[in-house]
């Protein structure tokens, strides 16, 4: 059994087949999930697991170079964005409109749907390289 790190299986195997450039999606519960991208639900109930400590699993696992975030985020969902910047300081953070995320999203190896009921915590997570 794995004693650390992500634990859920599909996500694990998501994570350790990601390449360079390849993304990945963390969403609320309301983001439509484009036909063809594999998702993979964690929502229980409204709320849980939430965006943040599912971004944070996510982000010890993964090497992130880049991340894409919904413009509306900075109006609407100021908690988010702020935890968003502060996460990612040393990343480039891209923001585009909503409709134009949702397009992105097709590219995606996979949509992590998490309980998140707050308006527009999403976001896209590209994947680096690490050479430790």
């Amino acid at each position: 059994m794995k004693k650390q790190g992500i634990l859920n299986s599909h996500i694990s195997k998501i994570l350790a087949d990601l390449g360079h450039t390849d993304s990945i999606v963390v969403a609320d519960v309301g983001l439509p999930i484009p036909e063809g991208v594999k998702k993979i639900d964690l929502a229980l109930t409204l709320g849980t697991p939430s965006f943040e400590e599912t971004v944070n699993a996510i982000a010890a696992d993964m090497q992130i170079e880049k991340v894409v975030i919904a413009e509306e985020i900075k109006t609407q969902n100021s908690e988010a964005n702020a935890y968003i910047q502060h996460k990612f300081a040393d990343c480039e953070i891209e923001d585009c409109p909503h409709e134009e995320f949702k397009q992105l999203t097709r590219k995606a190896k996979a949509v992590i749907r998490t309980g998140e009921a707050k308006p527009f915590a999403n976001i896209i997570l590209q994947a680096g390289v690490y050479f430790g």
